[in-house]
Parts: C-alpha cells; structure tokens; sequence
C-alpha cells in the first residue's frame, strides 16, 4: 500500500468497478493520485476526492495500439496527431504508437521530436512515434536509429513496405537489438503481390480483382523468422493474416525464437467475402482472407501465438476511396472500433477471456515496447478504460471522430462502450 500524506479533490476515487487484474476481474474501489493508483482496496472512504461511480462498468488497464497511422507531418488531409489522438481517447487507448510512413518519413530525430512534441501540446492519449529502418522507407540505407531512439522512438519499422535486401535487414535487426529497441516487420514480397488488391481464392475469382497470395505474407514471415533466430534476436511481426503465418510463427516460438506478433480485428472478424460488394473500405493491406484464415487467427489469440492486437488504422480522405476498386488507398480506419470488436466477437463468443483481452490490448503491446502500465496495479501508472460491456451500438463510420471515416462495418452491432478514458489520472474522454 502506498503511504498518503495528502488526499486532494483533484484526485479520483473510482468506485464499484469490475477491475480486470491479470488474472481475475474483482468488484474494488480505486484512489487515483498524482498520476498513479495510489490504491486498490474494497471499499475507500472519501476524503474530498473526486468520485466516479463504475458500478456495471468493467475498467481495464488504459489500451495501447502499437499500430496506428497518423498521418502526420504530411498529409493531414488524411489525419493529424490531434484527430487521431481524439479518436484514441473514445476509443480506449491511453497510448498510440505511430508508424513511420508520413511525409517527410519519420526516419531521422527531427521529425521524431516533431510528433512526440504536437502529442505534447495535444496532450491527450501518449504518443509513441515508431521511426523508419531504412532512409526514406527505401529499403536502402539504414536510418540514424540511435538518434531516433534518443527523441523518443519505441521501435523501427518500414511499415507499408517490407526491406527486400535480407543482408540490410539482418543489420537493422542487430542496430536496434543494441539499442534494445524491436523491428515492426512488415511482412510483404512485392513481386508476389504483383499488383494485387484483395486475398488470392474464390472471391477474388468472383469478383474479377487480382489477388494476393498467401505466400507474399508467410515468405517474409519465414525470412524475418530465420533472421531472428540466427542472430537470436527478438523481432515483431506485424498484421499477420495467414493461416499458414500463424502456423510458421507457432512453430518459431516452441523453437525458441524470440518472436511476438499482432493481428487486427479484421482479420478475426470478418472475411474476403465483404469485398465482393466492391466496397473499397474493404481494400487493406495485408487483405483480408478466407474463414480458414480467420479460424486461425482466433486459435492464435487463444494460445498465445499471436500476443497482441493492434488496429492497423490507416484513416484515408473519401477521395483516396472514391475511386474504382483497383485504384484505391489500401487501409481501414478502425481505432474507434477495435474494443467493440474485441468485446463483441472475442469475448461474448467466448474465444478470450476480459484477462486475456487485457493482456492482448494492453500487458503485451506494453511489455514488447517497454512503454509503462499495461496492467493495474498498486503504484502503477493510473491509464485506465473504463466500459460498459453490456451497452451495444452500430457503427457508423460518419460519427467517427477520426478524419478516416474509411470503415467497412457501416452497420455493425457492436459491444462494449468506453465511458472514460483515463490517462495519468486525468480523464481525456467521458461519454
């Protein structure tokens, strides 16, 4: 227990709640002070604090997504640090990890200091830029990873497009090792890829669109695998998608590779049915796959193979999308979505428990960055979700706060409402 000398009105007590703990969800009363949880007990008598009242409400620890595209510097038309950092906040997330690929590339220190300082003066969820592994996302020299590490870089990734060169790749694996700092893979042979839009079956077929193998994806994968365990460095794989990149990733870990990896909710929710209706927010990158896909990326959630899941947010203006099928952006705005998502087709359907989904959402993504929090505990970091896991509603993506309004699940039922968004123990978003 923490020693309390001073019990102030502008701290919190937070009451009732179902507290997701690590491994049991308990009906506590919570003392947020000086940015921290100051205390965990069954009841807390008031002392002139501030009191939220969370009875029916679950509060986990605050969501991280160590995957979002914001845009900027650059093309803010799509989104900016302030938008995407709004849309967070009613989403869950209490941290963002930002990739690279903005205008100029986030591939030196300046425009690294840049972002970490607009999230400063926005000053709503954390921000976290993740700078690029190689110059101007070229896949030719690397970038001053050290210095982008001293601004306040979390880990490199060349997001958008894979580093071809394999020998370019193993030393950006050993420079960040060094500075212990992960590779984000995008796992992706663009000459495999080869101009396709959407998964490489029966609907492509269907629909007359070019498609993307599998083994675009799952031949990085192996690659980035290999690499890792022959230097016996840790590595990321980002928005896994294949039944076949789980299987290689399973298969890595019960070797001992130092592999962890992520997978979006549109990969688990849905499949490449939906692009069958040419809805263009259905184009993203990797694609969405078939049910076999799909099947496997629940059982990697379920057993650990897959350690965390990340929105891929990729907001785009209605004019990148409004635009024949081939032609459009690739990408999906959905970090305004990603709970609901969690909630409706994770947890009511019984594939995770609300432990795991925190360990998914926010203990893993904390633990693979080294960002705080991630879990609720007594002196830690007071970054807090608190939800409604009963309330539904149906998405419409022109409500969404985010520039992006690019979502294909116009329409869908989803459960879970956040109520507060709460950031070093002050609350960034009520409903």
């Amino acid at each position: 227990m923490i020693i309390r000398k001073v019990r102030k009105a502008n701290n919190i007590i937070i009451r009732n709640g179902n507290v997701v703990l690590k491994d049991t969800v308990e009906k506590k009363d919570l003392l947020l002070q000086n940015g921290k949880i100051a205390l965990i007990a069954d009841h807390i008598p008031s002392d002139g604090e501030r009191e939220i009242d969370a009875s029916g409400l679950h509060i986990f620890p605050g969501l991280i997504d160590m995957h979002v595209h914001l845009r900027e510097p650059g093309y803010e038309y799509k989104e900016d640090v302030e938008s995407g950092s709004k849309a967070a906040v009613k989403g869950g997330f209490t941290q963002i990890c930002c990739m690279p690929n903005t205008n100029p590339i986030m591939d030196n220190k300046v425009v690294v200091n840049y972002v970490v300082n607009r999230a400063k003066k926005v000053n709503l969820c954390k921000v976290h830029p993740i700078g690029a592994i190689t110059k101007g996302e070229k896949g030719e020299q690397l970038a001053d990873i050290g210095e982008m590490k001293k601004e306040g870089a979390v880990a490199i990734s060349d997001d958008g497009v894979s580093v071809n060169s394999s020998r370019l790749m193993r030393l950006a694996m050993e420079y960040a090792s060094g500075f212990n700092i992960k590779c984000l893979c995008h796992c992706e042979d663009k000459e495999l890829v080869d101009g396709g839009v959407v998964n490489e079956g029966y609907n492509s077929t269907l629909a007359g669109l070019k498609g993307i193998p599998r083994a675009a994806e799952d031949i990085m994968i192996a690659r980035d695998l290999a690499l890792a365990e022959s230097l016996d460095v840790p590595v990321h794989i980002c928005h896994v998608s294949t039944h076949s990149g789980v299987r290689l990733i399973r298969d890595a870990k019960k070797a001992g590779v130092k592999v962890t990896a992520e997978t979006c909710p549109h990969y688990y929710a849905v499949t490449d049915e939906i692009v069958t209706g040419f809805d263009t927010n259905t184009k993203v990158n990797p694609p969405i796959r078939e049910e076999k896909d799909r099947q496997a990326i629940l059982e990697g959630l379920k057993d650990g193979t897959l350690d965390c899941i990340v929105t891929d947010h990729a907001p785009h203006h209605i004019n990148d999308k409004n635009v024949e099928y081939n032609l459009a952006a690739f990408g999906i705005s959905g970090i305004e979505t990603s709970f609901g998502f969690a909630i409706q087709y994770l947890y009511k359907t019984g594939v995770l428990t609300l432990n795991e989904i925190a360990e998914k959402m926010s203990a893993a993504p904390a633990r693979i960055l080294g960002l705080e929090g991630g879990v609720i505990e007594e002196g830690g970091v007071a970054d807090l979700t608190i939800a409604n896991l009963d309330e539904t509603y149906v998405v419409d993506p022109k409500a969404f706060v985010s520039k992006g309004k690019n979502s294909p699940f116009g329409g869908y039922e989803l459960s879970g409402v956040v109520k507060y968004t709460i950031v070093n123990g002050n609350v960034k978003y009520k409903a």
